[in-house]
């Protein structure tokens, strides 16, 4: 089989099958990625260099940027990035580029699944038109269906093999053949009517999601300004056994899912004439985040006789969630262009990601520097932004001047107290 796409979905795909014995072809177009796993080397934390190492020893995997390889495999897995583009719209053009490869090698018996997060219709009205385009027809010489991806970064206990799949087909073989596939390498797979069902489930998973964080996010603001700590709130709502479950508020939201895909489920309902009220506004609330906590930032630099202009600020986390090293969407490159903006001196720490990548919305690049003693002081001011288990918070607090917490992260520390300030 062939999994296309060898990032934080692809990856852990990859190793599934091949630990369950599949002979498994990954392949991307990012030739550096091929080359450090065909030396047995990782790109992604929670996938470490031992584990690549261990699937290349068994002679079952191999690494390769060369898609006309594709017609090795019977079954193709495709988890590509779908991100959003400059206004918001849907950026399929990595599904497409993707489907165009696979009909270059496309044979009969051939199974396809789409895996990357989109909005319904997807697989059935965009990809299925360009594995076609060769005369092979969906459903008669090749099965097609789509399968949403379910992996939590840094989560072992919610890894791909430990999660329940959703299998929706073009047609009821394709369904079932994607069903045995999926079967033999998770717990259970839950078959849906079609690849459409599918596709929104996925989407209603992660909007659900966006819409709690929203809820959480805009009481933040308000309890703010009533002087009451949301964060204790939260604890405190959360002791009732039924009716409630926690969501945490924080500087804005980050992954690959959660800050794009109700904008996918917004635009396709455009098409069908419906305002999707209620999703666009946690979308706004949840992507005004940033200057919510901007403010913060300045208001605490301002009682501390402090401009933001000329201040030094450092940004703790890169990441977009705690213990991984995925910046994708992660609200930090927006808190340091807009702090940069202001006229701060600033700089970043994670030890996740020693540099920041290219990203398509954001033109930062910096290092990122030691956390020191020395570098803390310096500081006038330090901004949590990913709560990395790996930072000593106590540390942090006795040796920065100002710290403003977006993730509740210096809970614990007693010592210091005064100079925290939650946003």
């Amino acid at each position: 089989m062939a999994v296309i796409g060898l990032g934080y979905v692809g990856l852990p795909l990859v190793e599934l099958f091949s630990v369950a014995g599949f002979r498994v072809l990954g392949v991307d177009i990012d030739r550096e990625k091929v080359d450090r796993l065909n030396r047995g080397e990782s790109y992604i934390r929670h996938v470490d260099s031992s584990r690549v190492e261990a699937m290349r020893a068994t002679g079952r995997f191999e690494a390769t940027a060369d898609f006309s390889r594709l017609d090795e495999a019977d079954a193709i897995l495709i988890c590509v990035p779908t991100p959003l583009g400059q206004h918001r719209e849907p950026d399929l053009s990595p599904v497409v580029n993707t489907g165009r490869a696979i009909s270059r090698s496309l044979r009969r018996g051939h199974l396809v699944v789409l895996e990357s997060t989109t909005y319904p219709g997807t697989t059935r009205d965009v990809l299925r038109p360009v594995l076609e385009a060769g005369g092979l027809v969906s459903g008669v010489d090749f099965f097609l269906a789509y399968s949403p991806e379910r992996e939590d970064p840094g989560n072992p206990g919610h890894s791909a093999g430990l999660i329940p799949k959703v299998v929706g087909g073009m047609d009821p073989t394709a369904a079932a053949i994607a069903g045995v596939l999926y079967g033999a390498v998770v717990p259970s797979v839950v078959p849906v009517s079609s690849c459409e069902v599918a596709e929104a489930c996925k989407i209603l998973e992660n909007t659900y999601r966006s819409v709690n964080i929203a809820l959480v996010n805009e009481l933040k603001v308000l309890y703010d300004r009533m002087g009451i700590d949301v964060w204790e709130v939260i604890e405190a709502a959360k002791t009732k056994p039924f009716g409630f479950q926690a969501f945490y508020p924080g500087p804005g939201l980050g992954g690959h899912c959660i800050p794009i895909d109700p904008f996918y489920l917004s635009w396709v309902a455009r098409k069908f004439g419906q305002s999707t009220r209620f999703i666009e506004l946690a979308g706004e609330i949840n992507t005004g985040m940033p200057s919510f906590v901007i403010g913060k930032v300045v208001s605490a630099l301002n009682d501390d006789r402090k401009p933001l202009k000329g201040s030094r600020v450092l940004v703790l986390g890169a990441a977009y969630k705690k213990d991984v090293d995925d910046p994708r969407e992660s609200p930090a490159f927006e808190l340091l262009e807009r702090l940069r903006e202001g006229g701060a001196v600033v700089s970043y720490h994670d030890p996740h990601i020693p540099s920041l990548p290219p990203m398509r919305h954001h033109s930062i690049r910096l290092q990122s520097v030691s956390l020191s003693a020395e570098v803390l002081a310096s500081q006038d001011c330090v901004l949590i932004c990913t709560d990395h288990s790996s930072y000593d918070w106590a540390f942090v607090v006795r040796h920065a001047r100002l710290v403003v917490d977006t993730r509740n992260a210096t809970r614990a520390v007693v010592e210091g107290r005064e100079k925290v300030v939650l946003a």
